[in-house]
């Protein structure tokens, strides 16, 4: 079996604190008047030109709220209402379930993961993405999900 059919699965640790200042790259760009969209902040415009995009899953309702470089990574009109079940139908098998049991550790947990997983976006070739995912965390309580998707390669 080939290496490029097997997703690499990378296990982190660090539970995030809702109340702490919301999830960043260390400063990546530090820009005071940037005029981007209200769920966008300065750093996912510099991590969108490099077909990065940041996620968050509400763990009460399982909203999704995606950057547009997110959106672009499956294949989805940018905006779109996408639920959660429809995110997960365009995870290939495999990494579907490689997916669900490092978010369920996750939440259990409180523990970051990061997982290549391969997808089947709903306009394109199968590809590549490096999901990391940290809990955010009320007290004890992981409230939410969040984190990247960052594009590793399509398949020919």
């Amino acid at each position: 079996m080939s290496l490029q059919n097997e997703p690499l699965q990378l296990y982190q640790s660090w539970p995030l604190d809702a109340k702490a200042e919301q999830f960043r790259l260390g400063g990546i760009l530090d820009v005071k008047d940037c005029a981007l969209p209200a769920m966008q902040s300065p750093n996912d415009h510099v991590l969108s030109l490099h077909g990065v995009g940041r996620w968050s899953c509400d763990l009460a309702d399982e909203r999704l709220e995606w950057t547009d470089a997110v959106f672009d990574i499956f294949g989805l009109p940018r905006g779109a209402a996408v639920s959660r079940a429809e995110a997960v139908s365009l995870y290939c098998e495999h990494s579907r379930a490689a997916m669900e049991r490092l978010r369920a550790y996750a939440i259990k947990h409180r523990r970051g993961f990061t997982l290549d997983a391969r997808i089947v976006p709903a306009q394109g070739k199968p590809r590549w993405m490096r999901l990391i995912g940290a809990p955010v965390c009320e007290g004890r309580r992981v409230v939410r999900l969040e984190g990247l998707k960052i594009p590793i390669g399509e398949e020919a």
